[in-house]
C-alpha cells in the first residue's frame, strides 16, 4: 500500500518543485517591481538607476520645454508605478531646453507692423517708449531692445523706441488687462491717456479692481487725453 503512494509523492513532489521554482524562473513571475518616477531628472542621472534596476530606455521624443533645461526627463512610459520586470525598456520624452528666436529687425516699420511681427515669430509687445527726431518719419520704429536678431526666449516680450517727431498730439494704448486698477491707471496715464469709466464685474477668479477688459487694444494709436474705458473684477 505505500509503495503505491511513493510514485503519487513523487509527482507531487515535481509539481511543486516546477510550479514554485522552475516556472518562476522561466516567466520571472514575482519578479516585478515598480517603476521608479523618472520625470524632471537628468537622463544622464536616471541612466544609474536604470542600469542597477537591468531597465534600458530609449528616447521617444524630444520637445521644447520652457522652465526645463536640456536633457530633463517630461514624460516616461510605461509611468511610474507601474509592474515591471528586469529588462524592460521605458520610453523617455526629453526636454530640448527653452526655445530662442531671434527678434525680427522692425526699424521703420509702424507699431502695428511690428506688433504682427513679433507675433509670427512667437514674441509679444513689451513696453512703448519714445524718440523726438525729425530727420525721420514720425510714427514708425526707430529700434527695438533688446537689439534685432537677439534671440531670447519664445513668449518673452520686446520694447520699442518709436518715433514721436515733434509732434505730442498721439499716443499708443499699453496693456493693462491683468492689472490691478491703480497700476493700470498708471500706465494709462504714462501714456498721456486718461480713465474714462469703470465698470465692475462679478468675478470670483480674481483679485477685487482687477482689469479684465480694456477698451482700446494694445497698440492702438490714440489721440492724446483719450478716455479708455475698463471692466474690472468684483466680489459682491
Amino acid at each position: 500500500m505505500l509503495w503505491g503512494l511513493v510514485p503519487l509523492l513523487i509527482l507531487l513532489a515535481l509539481y511543486w518543485i516546477t510550479d514554485a521554482l522552475i516556472m518562476p524562473a522561466i516567466t520571472r513571475h514575482g519578479s516585478e517591481f515598480p517603476l521608479p518616477d523618472f520625470t524632471n531628472q537628468r537622463l544622464i542621472e536616471a541612466q544609474i538607476v536604470l542600469d542597477e534596476l537591468d531597465l534600458s530606455h530609449e528616447i521617444s521624443s524630444e520637445e521644447y520645454s520652457p522652465g526645463k533645461e536640456r536633457g530633463i526627463i517630461l514624460n516616461q512610459f510605461p509611468v511610474a508605478g507601474t509592474k515591471v520586470k528586469s529588462g524592460r525598456a521605458v520610453k523617455f520624452v526629453i526636454s530640448l531646453g527653452q526655445k530662442m528666436v531671434p527678434i525680427p529687425f522692425m526699424g521703420g516699420r509702424s507699431v502695428r507692423q511690428a506688433m504682427l511681427d513679433l507675433e509670427a515669430t512667437g514674441l509679444i509687445l513689451g513696453e512703448i517708449h519714445w524718440a523726438f527726431s525729425d530727420t525721420l518719419p514720425e510714427r514708425v520704429v526707430v529700434f527695438s531692445y533688446p537689439a534685432a536678431q537677439t534671440e531670447i526666449p519664445l513668449g518673452s516680450p520686446v520694447n520699442l523706441m518709436v518715433n514721436r517727431g515733434r509732434a505730442s498730439d498721439f499716443t499708443y494704448m499699453p496693456k493693462v488687462v491683468g492689472l490691478t486698477l491703480t497700476e493700470a491707471a498708471r500706465r494709462i496715464e504714462d501714456k498721456l491717456l486718461k480713465v474714462g469709466l469703470v465698470t465692475p464685474r462679478l468675478d470670483e477668479n480674481y483679485l477685487p479692481e482687477t482689469v479684465l477688459e480694456q477698451s482700446e487694444a494694445e497698440g492702438t494709436e490714440l489721440d492724446v487725453g483719450t478716455e479708455i474705458d475698463l471692466v474690472v473684477s468684483s466680489t459682491g
